[in-house]
């Protein structure tokens, strides 16, 4: 017997260099960010999106019905406070075609927001036993919500034709308005989700941002309100271009153009392109500490 392990242990020596080795090296600039393995893992991240739709649906009464009851009670409200309550000028448009051009993609990057920034803590059996890109949680969160999104815009194009609004070619420029609505979504969940890992009150405060994010950007109101030497302020807020964008691309002839000059929609572009990359970086610094917290 002693003979036949030792024997054995002689082959497995033997094997062993052959085995496929991972050498991992400390990388600096762009390939820090291994966008790479993002994409090799790209199954993954599909069956994640699909979990996250799945597991948010489930075993509820009105499934996906949700989605469309949600953002109607919500227009229904903001109708009746800001339209005929407190009559927020609307620029000609029709209040609840004005203000639900807006609010589709606001509700979109609020619950991306909120979902993305706490999918490390709870998804915390899948982080700690298995290895992949962790970048892949924050980003399946935020493109689930991609599916309500779309459900939801469905309904806005319904309330748009119930109004007889029809949108002109600038549609054709809404995936771009879009694409910087995950843009800004997925750079605040990054910063958000790698800090609560760490310090797990920000779950807490992530509601009070978006609360407050939510005044600070023209969802109910119009941007013209503000005197044009200080619209510079809202430019600041990369949302401002998402939700003035969505509703110069859909709201067609009926709305006066944008009401941000292009200068300053370049403002909101640029500091979404900034949150995002450094975001990335920030959550690549401390990805190799999750384990360990979370």
């Amino acid at each position: 017997m002693a003979l036949t392990d030792q024997a054995s242990l002689g082959s497995q020596a033997d094997v062993l260099p052959d085995l496929p080795q991972t050498i991992i090296r400390k990388t600096t600039g762009l390939a820090a960010l291994q966008l790479d393995q993002v994409w090799a893992f790209r199954e993954l991240l599909y069956f994640l999106v699909w979990r996250d739709v799945k597991v948010r649906y489930k075993q509820t009464a009105l499934g996906v019905l949700w989605i469309v009851l949600q953002p109607l009670i919500m227009l229904g409200l903001y109708y009746v406070i800001f339209g005929i309550l407190l009559q927020v000028p609307s620029n000609g448009v029709p209040y609840p075609a004005f203000a639900f051009a807006a609010l589709v993609p606001w509700t979109y990057f609020a619950g991306a927001l909120g979902r993305a920034s706490i999918s490390l803590v709870e998804g915390a059996q899948l982080v700690t036993k298995v290895y992949f890109p962790r970048l892949l949680v924050p980003l399946s969160a935020v493109l689930a919500g991609l599916v309500d999104f779309a459900i939801a815009f469905v309904v806005l194009i319904v309330v748009l034709l119930t109004y007889q609004i029809v949108p002109g070619v600038e549609i054709l420029l809404l995936p771009v308005f879009l694409m910087f609505a995950i843009f800004t979504a997925l750079g605040f969940s990054l910063w958000l989700a790698a800090l609560n890992v760490h310090y797990r009150d920000i779950k807490h405060l992530v509601p009070f941002i978006v609360q407050t994010w939510w005044f600070a950007t023209p969802v109910m109101y119009a941007t013209n309100i503000f005197p044009e030497n200080f619209r510079w302020v809202l430019a600041l807020n990369p949302m401002t271009g998402v939700v003035e964008g969505f509703r110069w691309a859909l709201l067609g002839a009926e709305y006066p153009g944008a009401q941000l000059p292009l200068y300053l929609y370049g403002i909101s572009v640029a500091i979404s392109l900034i949150v995002l990359i450094s975001g990335m970086f920030f959550f690549r610094s401390t990805e190799r500490t999750f384990a360990d917290i979370v």
